[in-house]
């Protein structure tokens, strides 16, 4: 394992509505409202932690991702910063820690960090680091024949025996899903050969998402070029 271990969470403006799409597909995939994480060493001393709302005012939240964690317009242009001023924060922290990083239903936040790289111009340091998924690792848990894995706060719950208090809050979730993981590592629920394991599926998953041009971008570009040949021999 990783000498540090990043745990990451985002609040968003909605859900994406392919998994499958290209981040130049602008409109296919949310904005993040707040990312958050929570950097530690791998003996569990918090090394640092950061908490950034994005106040750009170029999205929607959609009325059930408001419902879900509260956040308003209003809210982030007030409490807000430049989302290329977060990202670039984040960038520095996995290229500096080179960490595990590690989130609930991390396959959200891995395509919610991605896209706004994307938009911002970002290389995206994600793509070289290894992953792992808390949500993923709940199966033996799951009681419920018509569901597949364990919420946060009901793998919380089982874990603690207590409710988790604040949720749908990217900091405290985050800190939640610090908790569990090292807990699950304690009772062995976690072990390296699961992470390496796990980081097979997250792989493929993160190779899916190309940074690709939009069709038409590319079409203009092909008639340039053959504009540009047919012209330097005629």
């Amino acid at each position: 394992m990783q000498d540090y271990l990043l745990f990451i969470d985002t609040e968003t403006s909605g859900l994406p509505k392919k998994w499958d799409l290209p981040y130049c597909d602008n409109d296919n995939w949310p904005y993040a409202l707040q990312v958050s994480w929570i950097v530690y060493t791998r003996d569990m001393q918090e090394v640092k932690r950061e908490d950034h709302y994005i106040k750009d005012n170029d999205f929607t939240i959609s009325e059930k991702a408001r419902a879900v964690h509260g956040l308003t317009q209003e809210y982030l242009v007030e409490h807000g910063e430049w989302r290329k001023d977060v990202m670039t924060m984040l960038a520095n922290d996995l290229v500096e820690y080179q960490p595990l990083v590690i989130g609930h239903f991390i396959e959200l936040d891995l395509n919610v960090a991605g896209v706004e790289f994307y938009r911002t111009g970002i290389t995206n340091p994600l793509q070289n680091l290894k992953t792992f998924c808390t949500m993923l690792a709940t199966t033996k848990w799951v009681q419920n024949p018509q569901t597949k894995y364990l919420r946060l706060n009901q793998l919380y719950e089982v874990l603690f025996n207590k409710t988790l208090d604040r949720q749908h809050n990217a900091l405290e979730d985050a800190e939640a899903t610090a908790e569990c993981f090292f807990e699950m590592l304690k009772r062995g629920d976690i072990t390296e050969d699961s992470v390496e394991h796990q980081e097979v599926y997250l792989q493929k998953i993160r190779s899916e998402k190309k940074y690709l041009l939009p069709a038409a971008i590319v079409l203009i570009l092909i008639i340039i070029i053959a504009f540009w040949l047919y012209g330097s021999t005629s």
